[in-house]
């Protein structure tokens, strides 16, 4: 009796990590590289990103080392560059990223990492986000508008969406096709408001701060929010990022 009862429970232990896994829909990277300005929201946004994944039922990686890109990717339905500096990446982990990309995989770009230092530098990574970031603005609040109402990122948010963040001017230097999910409204704020020694034109009516497409056969979602730490605990903040990520990593969501 004591053995069947041994053999029961062995059993089971070997069975629940399966049904474990089996319950996991994707699994995703997450790079939170710290930089100069951005590095305190790293530990909120991770609980932030772990509460999702157990919401959610997707299995986290979470890390700050880039040397994780140059490893074997292709596990991954999407990867998160979350404030990353992308210019701190050596050689090898950006070869890592594109050819994962390359294999028809999927990102998210997540503010900061929108930008390449100094412009110009990696302009494979420049295609890939869709537009160039040329001037780092002020924190303003401002009136964040809805583009796309069947995108899964702007499902949980109001049409117009009191937010207060750097909202990046951008350029299209390599014409690159992109659907717009998020504009600011430039009458909100001063476009001009910058710091010292740069200068901020207005893009007028057309201001994206949020957009995907789709390069090759991957997915790509930007959005350009998410600068302060109060950010990832703000439940219409991070049902932004969650309807992107989901989009991203499943390409299912839209309602059109």
């Amino acid at each position: 009796m004591q053995r069947r009862t041994f053999l029961l429970a062995a059993t089971a232990s070997l069975l629940t990590p399966a049904l474990s896994r089996a319950d996991s829909q994707y699994r995703v990277l997450v790079l939170a590289m710290p930089s100069k300005y951005h590095y305190e929201y790293i530990p909120v946004a991770r609980d932030s990103f772990e509460r999702l994944s157990k919401l959610h039922a997707f299995d986290l990686n979470w890390t700050h080392a880039a040397s994780v890109l140059e490893q074997d990717l292709s596990a991954y339905a999407a990867i998160v560059l979350l404030n990353t500096p992308v210019e701190d990446l050596n050689p090898a982990q950006r070869a890592g990223f594109e050819a994962y990309m390359a294999g028809d995989g999927n990102a998210v770009i997540v503010h900061r990492a929108a930008i390449a230092l100094p412009v110009g530098s990696w302009a494979w990574y420049e295609r890939l986000v869709g537009r160039t970031v040329g001037v780092h603005p002020m924190l303003q609040t401002g009136v964040v508008t809805v583009v796309d109402k069947g995108f899964p990122a702007t499902f949980g948010l109001p049409e117009r969406w009191i937010w207060s963040d750097e909202f990046y001017t951008t350029t299209n230097p390599y014409q690159v096709p992109i659907h717009p999910v998020l504009n600011v409204d430039e009458t909100s704020y001063d476009p001009r408001k910058i710091w010292p020694g740069q200068v901020s034109e207005p893009m007028g009516r057309d201001h994206p701060i949020a957009w995907y497409h789709r390069p090759q056969k991957g997915r790509v979602f930007v959005t350009t929010l998410g600068h302060t730490v109060e950010m990832y605990r703000d439940p219409t903040y991070l049902t932004h990022l969650m309807g992107g990520l989901y989009w991203t990593a499943t390409g299912r969501g839209q309602t059109r």
